[in-house]
């Protein structure tokens, strides 16, 4: 039986190549291409396909807002993003999302089949760029795992010196209101509620 694809591609050319892709091959069968993802979870419940191809970048809402709606109803069905960008910001986006893989358009012609079953398989396809970017980034936030700026670090690494807020503002060159202003926001970050608290966190986790 042909493995269902539904598809969501705003770029008519690229959605008709799609198509055709699929159409053409034997082992899989087009269940239907839209343009957009407005109705994206009433179309998936319609079609109920096996797979998901899915744009990043589309009018009216986005590939990822679309499965991040898909995994309310559906925390299994293979969704592969699609897109023409390699950056951080969203590929981390859409991983965080829920989808399962992530092809960049150049590579479709050459890899889009073999992601479909390696997403059916329980794998995660990514192409080679994009994998290495994620590999990246996962080592950058285990080495800062609250995600803390560089001058939050610096402003943390003063406290646990134990200077105080006039003397790190000197030595930093900016107000003391600006020293208060970080260190809110070292304290939410790392979820403590007083210096203490984040000396002894910072110094247990070697964050400084």
């Amino acid at each position: 039986m042909p493995v269902s694809i539904l598809v969501f591609e705003d770029n008519d050319l690229l959605r008709e190549s799609l198509s055709s892709l699929i159409t053409l091959n034997p082992d899989f069968e087009l269940a239907a291409a839209y343009p957009h993802a407005l109705q994206a979870k009433q179309q998936i419940c319609e079609h109920k396909p096996d797979a998901v191809l899915m744009d990043i970048d589309m009018p009216g809402r986005s590939g990822i807002e679309a499965v991040r709606e898909v995994r309310v109803f559906d925390a299994t069905l293979p969704i592969i993003m699609l897109t023409v960008f390699d950056d951080n910001m969203h590929v981390l986006d859409a991983i965080k999302a829920g989808a399962s893989g992530y092809l960049l358009k150049k590579h479709i012609s050459t890899r889009l089949f073999d992601s479909i079953s390696e997403v059916l398989e329980g794998g995660a396809p990514m192409s080679p760029s994009i994998a290495r970017m994620v590999v990246g980034s996962m080592q950058r936030l285990s080495d800062n795992p609250y995600q803390l700026t560089a001058r939050e670090k610096e402003i943390l690494t003063a406290l646990s010196a134990g200077n105080s807020y006039k003397l790190i503002a000197a030595q930093l060159d900016i107000s003391i209101d600006t020293v208060r202003s970080h260190i809110k926001k070292v304290y939410e970050k790392m979820h403590v509620h007083s210096q203490t608290e984040a000396m002894s966190k910072a110094i247990r986790e070697k964050l400084i």
